[in-house]
């Protein structure tokens, strides 16, 4: 049986100086008094060493942090505590490298500003501008920055020093994480697809530094914006809202922006794999302000002549093309003229005309098969939802009559990994046999998606030595 014990507990509060040695000692004042009057655990305030900066973000700080056994109040209450036979909760800024490894570290962010400095600066200014302003659109800011007017521009830079070196740090520190992941995991023959939008977003630091790069009016306002036609799917089409590129500047430029895009990416991943690759040949925009997509117009985009620029000027570029979807003619020529490697998804393959140019026996080596894409239901809630005349196609194709959904899902893994395509991408949620819950996104949804993540211990080693037996067999 537990017994009840009666605790007298103290919290201390005082005004701290400048000085460590000043607050050390008042606060060593404040314990004695306290356990005077029987106090048996006494609170100190939080950092009390100095006063409270943890409000405000700058790089000198960072001097004040110490190892534990360096630290000063920790020594000092440690014995005090003994001395009293009281308990001294300690707060402190705890350093946890050496003064060498720090001095690294700078150097090393040193260089990083340097040589990201082409998006960093302008990316950290808008960051830091944008907090200042309560999280409004740039097309809202005070004229002087929105249009970036130099003198604005230096009296925001002056007064957001500690916010923009905060924003430019955690980038430095994100980073320095990707690389030394990287390179684990392409030490163990892992390599990275990287996902690269066709387009950016209205608000966000691209549009606001570089609008000679956007079809924006005077007043900085999207002439027209990204979207796709009325279809099958949606009678209205699809309003995504992005700003379209003015591809006249950027081949006045000689697709510099580009360049320095693409160059970055292929620092971060192995291989990019480029949305909307239709968009290039011919691209839909619809006037700014319309609620739908429905009164948009095709215009030409840039085609072959800005991926030509982009092998000329980048060693190793390794492009996917994501060229789902309806395909013209010349969408197809484009791909055929750039060489790079198309997608097939095997959920679009098993429509009934038996037509499908995304059927396994109707690929060509460059290409990339697909069960099924992050924006795709994952193949086993995509088979649960197949009219029967085409569960029956399914089963057919793959040899599953008979057989239960599982056994159909490994079925469509078997036809992606023996196709002739050149890489073979099988999602993790298919390899463990989950349904919708596990779904990762649904386009033109909010609220539910991205969530989805494994647990440490959700691959048994049962599972991964299919998954090895498999890429065995299929070479893959």
């Amino acid at each position: 049986m537990s017994r009840k014990r009666n605790v007298t507990v103290a919290a201390v509060q005082m005004k701290c100086s400048t000085h460590v040695e000043e607050n050390i000692a008042k606060a060593d004042a404040h314990v004695r008094e306290a356990a005077e009057k029987g106090a048996q655990i006494i609170l100190l305030p939080e950092l009390f060493e100095r006063q409270y900066f943890c409000q405000e973000r700058r790089y000198e700080y960072y001097e004040f942090a110490k190892e534990v056994n360096e630290n000063d109040a920790v020594k000092h209450f440690s014995a005090l505590a003994k001395e009293l036979s009281v308990v001294i909760p300690v707060s402190f800024y705890e350093k946890d490298v050496t003064d060498g490894e720090l001095k690294l570290i700078r150097e090393e962010m040193e260089k990083f500003e340097k040589e990201q400095g082409f998006w960093l600066e302008d990316y950290c200014l808008y960051m830091a501008i944008k907090d200042s302003l309560e999280g409004i659109a740039w097309n809202e800011w005070p004229e002087d920055l929105k249009i970036r007017k130099p003198e604005a521009l230096a009296k925001a830079r002056k007064e957001l020093k500690e916010d923009i070196s905060f924003y430019a740090f955690l980038q430095f520190w994100f980073y320095r994480q990707w690389k030394q992941l990287k390179k684990y995991a392409n030490d163990r023959d892992v390599h990275i697809i990287g996902d690269l939008p066709i387009y950016v977003a209205f608000d966000g630091a691209d549009a606001w530094a570089n609008p000679d790069l956007f079809q924006f009016d005077e007043d900085a306002s999207p002439v027209a914006v990204a979207g796709c036609p009325p279809d099958a799917f949606s009678a209205t089409g699809q309003l995504w809202g992005n700003p379209l590129y003015n591809w006249a500047y950027h081949k006045k430029t000689g697709y510099n922006w580009w360049i320095l895009r693409m160059s970055h990416c292929m620092k971060l991943y192995d291989k990019v794999r480029i949305d909307h690759f239709r968009g290039f040949d011919e691209y839909w925009a619809v006037p700014y302000g319309d609620e739908t997509a429905e009164n948009g117009e095709w215009k030409k985009g840039p085609g072959i002549e800005l991926f030509e620029v982009l092998e000329k000027n980048i060693k190793g570029l390794d492009v996917i093309a994501e060229d789902l979807g309806f395909l013209t003619d010349s969408v197809r020529e484009l791909l055929a003229k750039s060489g790079y490697p198309g997608m097939k998804v095997l959920q679009f393959a098993f429509d009934e005309s038996g037509e499908s140019v995304y059927l396994p026996f109707r690929y060509d080596k460059n290409c990339i098969v697909y069960t099924g894409t992050h924006d795709n239901e994952t193949t086993k809630g995509w088979l649960l939802g197949l009219t029967k005349s085409n569960q029956d196609y399914v089963n057919q194709y793959t040899a599953c009559e008979g057989k239960d959904t599982d056994e159909c899902v490994w079925g469509l893994i078997r036809a992606a990994q023996s196709s002739v395509a050149e890489v073979c991408v099988i999602p993790l949620q298919d390899y463990l046999l989950l349904g919708n819950e596990a779904r990762m996104n649904a386009p033109s949804t909010v609220g539910r998606n991205w969530r989805w993540r494994i647990g440490k211990d959700t691959l048994s080693e049962e599972r991964r030595a299919w998954i090895r037996t498999l890429a065995t067999v299929y070479r893959r």
